[in-house]
């Protein structure tokens, strides 16, 4: 039979040369977050995502003493403090957590299984939304004809520097080079345009979970990759009215998903002219704050107008037997939220993840001394799961030999799970147990004596759950508004900005003033925000009246 071997050659447009792909390139600024191939190495004691500091640290639960203190033949190995090196502390986490590791290619990552199940968990609440808000999920080809991509002008510009080429198949040249999917938009038109043909046929409202690819120079794991997974939705409408509605739909649904399950008080607004995606006429967006206060875009919802469909002439006969072009929209959210999750919450301790996303809700660590205790303890321990587990809640035992309870206590706080329960003898004899919070450090955060009566302690741990699913979104939102400036000047914009925080103020300028800014400070105009303050306005920047104030941040 013939032989389904096929080779398959991928370039990328404005590429540096084959030697600096493969090493780390001086001519690319010096960033931790990288790749360098060199860390791919296999080495006993590695440090996959470490960031290139002269203090070579790392949590390394394989190395303890048995006695839950972290020990290393050469230097005590920790988690980098997040306040003495961020972007260190984030790749250290990833690391320890076993969230993710470096793929071969340069700029690829490897999700491992326990940053996988966060992600699942955001798919698993953003499906049941999807088919609640009338959409379905499909599948599209992962290979677009290049020619497809050219058809919209301000697209192709946007994308041209990211593109991933195909030139060769099967051994032969191509007659047409095909793009590995960036985004959709183009493809999903063309068969649109095939299925549409009355307003009978709309609105057509669609969504696939794909991967995607766009050659990034500058890579951080989960925040950008070379290849990264996401949603985008896809939909088709009649009017233009029914086009918006569906953007801010949808925007209002990341809103929501983001305060109510990831607990990241985002600020939900449009995206100045300069920063709307390429062949959208608005985009929408969701702004969360990294414990760094650097912005990170967490979602967008992008009303594309008729951009699309004239570029591919996607159009339906309306009521009155005229030919129309649709009204389109698109939105996405990707991998990068579990990148912002774990720079919300995450602490010097580890990952702190929020209970309606973590793989691990609550983790039981039965205690005993004496090989008598065992079998009652781990009897206990098991019965206390299975009523748990009834109660739909993601538990899991480590009755391990091999590691102290103090170990397993600092792995699981490392690992961010929201609560632990602890067994003992006297636990069972008193028919109680021991329950600590991941969010409230030290005594503070445990309980002693809760009583393991089913349906008290399934209570108790719900409303536990419920209340670090709280005090995350409290948190989060205290940081988030005790760094945002209200300035009235450009000098005041510089000042707050310089500072690390948030600058929002009036603003009517052009695109010309917003590039100074971006120039001479580094932050961009993050969105105008949906919720605005009454009363006159004066742009901080030309003194001219303002409609509106937006935020300005640096950003990932």
């Amino acid at each position: 039979p013939e032989s389904t071997h096929k080779q398959i050659q991928m370039g990328a447009l404005r590429l540096p040369a084959l030697t600096s792909i493969f090493t780390s390139s001086s001519s690319v600024r010096s960033s931790p977050a990288i790749f360098p191939l060199k860390r791919c190495l296999r080495l006993p004691l590695r440090r996959p995502f470490s960031a290139q500091s002269t203090t070579e640290k790392v949590v390394a639960p394989e190395l303890g003493d048995g006695k839950g203190k972290v020990v290393d033949k050469d230097k005590d190995r920790v988690i980098t403090p997040r306040s003495q090196d961020f972007n260190a502390w984030y790749l250290d986490v990833i690391a320890n957590a076993e969230l993710a590791d470096y793929g071969p290619v340069r700029g690829t990552m490897v999700i491992r299984p326990y940053g996988y199940a966060i992600w699942e968990a955001i798919q698993e609440y953003m499906n049941v939304k999807f088919k609640e808000t009338g959409h379905s999920n499909m599948y599209f080809p992962q290979f677009i004809p290049y020619s497809f991509i050219e058809k919209e002008a301000s697209h192709v510009e946007g994308f041209s520097p990211e593109l991933a080429l195909v030139t060769v198949g099967g051994g032969k040249e191509l007659e047409e080079k095909l793009v590995v999917r960036p985004t959709s938009e183009t493809i999903v038109n063309h068969m649109f345009t095939q299925w549409i043909h009355s307003y009978r046929d709309l609105p057509l409202m669609i969504n696939q979970w794909a991967n995607v690819t766009r050659w990034e120079m500058r890579t951080k794991p989960f925040i950008r990759t070379l290849e990264f997974l996401w949603q985008e939705g896809h939909t088709a409408h009649a009017t233009a009215e029914e086009a918006e509605e569906e953007a801010m739909q949808m925007i209002d649904v990341y809103t929501k998903f983001a305060y109510e399950q990831a607990a990241i008080p985002v600020i939900a607004g449009r995206k100045s002219r300069v920063e709307t995606f390429a062949g959208a006429s608005t985009t929408y967006t969701i702004e969360a704050m990294m414990g760094d206060r650097k912005a990170l875009q967490a979602g967008t919802s992008h009303n594309l107008g008729q951009n699309f469909s004239r570029a591919f002439g996607t159009q339906f006969t309306d009521e009155n037997g005229q030919r129309q072009h649709v009204w389109q929209t698109s939105w996405a959210i990707s991998t990068r939220f579990v990148g912002g999750i774990i720079m919300t919450h995450g602490d010097d301790a580890g990952l702190l993840l929020p209970p309606r996303l973590a793989p691990v809700q609550v983790i039981i660590v039965p205690i005993w001394k004496k090989d008598n205790e065992k079998a009652g303890v781990l009897t206990a321990s098991s019965s206390v799961k299975e009523t748990l587990q009834a109660a739909g809640i993601k538990v899991k035992i480590d009755d391990s030999d091999q590691r102290t309870p103090g170990w397993k206590f600092n792995y699981y706080e490392m690992k961010g799970v929201p609560l632990r329960i602890e067994i003992g003898p006297r636990d069972v004899s008193s028919g109680t147990l021991v329950i600590s919070r991941r969010d409230v450090p030290g005594k503070q955060g445990k309980v002693f004596g809760i009583s393991m009566e089913p349906s008290a302690l399934v209570a108790y741990i719900k409303d536990k759950l419920n209340e670090v699913q709280s005090s995350l979104l409290e948190r989060a939102t205290t940081f988030r508004d005790s760094n945002i400036v209200d300035v009235s000047s450009y000098d005041e914009l510089k000042e707050a900005i310089a500072q690390g925080k948030w600058a929002r103020g009036p603003w009517s300028a052009g695109d010309e003033e917003e590039s100074k800014v971006k120039e001479e400070t580094g932050a961009t105009i993050r969105c105008f925000p949906f919720e605005q303050p009454e009363g006159p306005k004066k742009c901080l920047m030309t003194g001219n009246s303002a409609d509106e104030v937006a935020i300005f941040a640096k950003s990932y």
